[in-house]
């Protein structure tokens, strides 16, 4: 293939904006806050569980309470009730002496419903802390998904801009080359990377391999608009005066 000297030269231009937008979405798939969010999300997603099992500890500890403080009412009525009788003072004697008997029981058993339900409201505020400094975390751990998302979608939007830029560059900068030789350079670089380097000296700019004397002296036989490539990486080698030929 042959190509003007100063189109090959302008292969380098091409190449310049290609590796900018390579680099671009390499930059795009390896934002840290990417990674951050994940991590965050993994973070979150462990949280979640935890508050479940807290709230779950809550939940429980509410019912029981409920349960005890009823049995308080229970008791409470039933002793309402006792006293009433007693205070009347009607009945047989016998009556009334098992109804003293059956208040001190019921004293007995409202006290020690009152202390388990104590023990209990103490267990409950210590499971609401334990709640509450979840949810603590959570929220925390929701800001900085947010904060991290707006640097991410800042970067992403920075990204994209500049990706634009080249784009607009490398239209018409690609439309000006002979199609043949853009199509054999666009061939390269997908498998590749990279689709034409400079040569300088006996190295070439695509592997970084130094020519051999044979490859050398090919080189130099070869007419200025001969197109030349690598005989290691298959690149295009662009020929200039920083060639030293």
């Amino acid at each position: 293939m042959k190509a003007d000297p100063k189109v090959q030269r302008r292969l380098l231009d091409l190449q310049a904006i290609d590796t900018a937008l390579a680099q671009l979405a390499h930059r795009r798939r390896t934002l840290p806050e990417l990674a951050e969010l994940e991590a965050l999300a993994r973070e979150l997603s462990a949280l979640e569980d935890e508050r479940v099992r807290a709230q779950v500890a809550v939940d429980d500890l509410d019912r029981d309470i409920a349960r005890l403080e009823k049995d308080v009412d229970q008791v409470r009525a039933r002793k309402s009730k006792d006293e009433d009788r007693l205070a009347a003072g009607s009945g047989p004697a016998r009556e009334l002496e098992a109804l003293q008997h059956e208040l001190a029981s019921l004293n007995r058993r409202q006290s020690d419903l009152e202390d388990a339900e104590l023990e209990l409201m103490e267990q409950r505020e210590t499971a609401q802390g334990v709640l509450d400094g979840v949810e603590r975390r959570i929220a925390e751990a929701r800001d900085r998904r947010a904060a991290a998302e707006q640097r991410r979608d800042d970067s992403l939007a920075e990204i994209a801009k500049e990706e634009e830029f080249k784009r607009g560059a490398r239209q018409p900068l690609a439309g000006d080359l002979p199609a043949d030789l853009v199509a054999l350079y666009d061939k390269i670089r997908t498998d590749t990377g990279l689709g034409a380097a400079l040569l300088t000296g006996a190295r070439c700019g695509g592997c970084r391999l130094e020519l051999s004397g044979a490859d050398l002296a090919r080189i130099r036989k070869a007419d200025p608009d001969d197109v030349v490539r690598c005989e290691e990486c298959r690149r295009i080698m662009v020929r200039t005066n920083e060639s030293g030929l």
